[in-house]
């Protein structure tokens, strides 16, 4: 009995003319996570690719799994290849639905006839279908409204396909559909939600992590290179830029007045951010601000931190609380690596009284009492990068 795979496209089926774009784009994310699995062949037809497995010890399972987390896809579900001829459909459903119809109590048959060709309408399929797996498993009873298995006979051009589940993928658009974003990856629960939410419409995502040593620890920084590879699962290979910021933190400690301390420190980040972006070709920024949830993220602390940015900044966490936030944590598997009690430098050198309404030229004055310049510079010249990359 053969197995394949079928993804159902997402929101790019509606897609006009640049359809075939993100097709081919969604098409080449999916052969590269899959590719360390096996051999495969994948095409596409009608708003559905085919994953067609070339070797019999694939696990399907892990190539479901592996495929439920690319984004641009609304639904997948592994399915039986059957010839186009009704009575060949049936007898492949009896031994490919034996588990999964032997422990329920309803079901319903869904049929789906893209070749207008075969003899059968789509109604008379579900009807005679429905039959003949009621005559096959007696205590089965159907239920068209909420039924515990919905059995999908899908005839298309070259074959028919029957399966009974179809799981839900994760959305959004194919990631590298939409240009590319550099992603300030604190390591705390915001951040990789944040990078997430925009890998989900389409952006590749560089990441990028200050560190202050002594004052931080080398376990901090291995912390978010943890959560970088989290991430990979849903948003494929990363750059992953490491900043030494010490120097400018204990520069601002010096010069600039305490109640200012976090909003420069924020707004020299981000110009850092944005000149390594340039380099990477990432046309904005990424924050897992919320609005209101510290000092530094109320309306007008983060004006002034805006206030320095050239190019775009995406905040996807913006009007979110923080349970929301949590739960998508939870859900990605990155909330347990998150909540790890390395802290990182957007601690280090915390005012007692941070200012919550400060004024732009206020902390403009307070940043141009010193020349921060040569630093930044100096900053961004020893910057490391390294690339975390989809597991193998």
């Amino acid at each position: 009995m053969k197995e394949i795979i079928l993804v159902k496209y997402g929101e790019m089926a509606l897609k006009g003319l640049n359809k075939k774009t993100f097709e081919d784009m969604l098409t080449k994310n999916i052969k590269r996570r899959i590719k360390p699995l096996g051999r495969f062949v994948c095409t596409s037809a009608q708003s559905t690719l085919y994953i067609d497995p070339q070797d019999d010890d694939i696990d399907l399972s892990e190539v479901v799994d592996r495929v439920g987390k690319i984004f641009g896809i609304a639904a997948l579900c592994r399915a039986c290849v059957c010839e186009k001829d009704f009575e060949d459909i049936c007898e492949m459903s009896y031994e490919y639905l034996d588990d999964v119809l032997s422990c329920a109590k309803t079901f319903k048959v869904n049929a789906k006839r893209s070749d207008k060709a075969f003899p059968m309408k789509s109604p008379e399929i579900c009807m005679e279908m429905g039959g003949k797996l009621l005559d096959r498993f007696p205590h089965l009873t159907v239920d068209v409204k909420n039924p515990e298995v919905t059995v999908t006979v899908e005839i298309r051009d070259t074959n028919a396909y029957v399966h009974a589940e179809n799981i839900k993928g994760a959305g959004g658009l194919p990631v590298g559909s939409s240009g590319k974003a550099m992603l300030l990856l604190s390591g705390g629960i915001d951040s990789p939600v944040a990078g997430w939410m925009m890998a989900k419409r389409g952006v590749h995502i560089a990441a990028i992590h200050y560190v202050s040593p002594p004052y931080t620890s080398e376990r901090a920084q291995l912390k978010v290179e943890q959560l970088c590879e989290k991430l990979t699962d849903w948003c494929g290979g990363i750059a992953f830029y490491c900043v030494p910021y010490t120097e400018l933190q204990e520069a601002i400690k010096d010069h600039c007045p305490e109640e200012f301390f976090t909003i420069i420190m924020r707004r020299l980040m981000m110009e850092i951010a944005q000149r390594i972006a340039a380099k990477d070709n990432c046309l904005a920024l990424i924050t897992g601000e919320s609005v209101g949830q510290v000092a530094s993220q109320t309306m007008a602390a983060i004006a002034c931190t805006d206030a320095v940015c050239r190019i775009p900044v995406f905040r996807p966490c913006i009007g979110m609380d923080k349970t929301e936030i949590i739960e998508i944590s939870r859900k990605i598997d990155t909330f347990d690596i998150s909540t790890l009690p390395y802290e990182d430098c957007c601690t280090v050198f915390t005012p007692r009284h941070p200012k919550v309404r400060p004024r732009l030229e206020d902390i403009e004055k307070a940043q141009n009492s010193f020349d921060f310049e040569p630093l930044i510079q100096k900053a961004v010249e020893n910057t490391e990068m390294k690339t975390f990359d989809i597991a193998k």
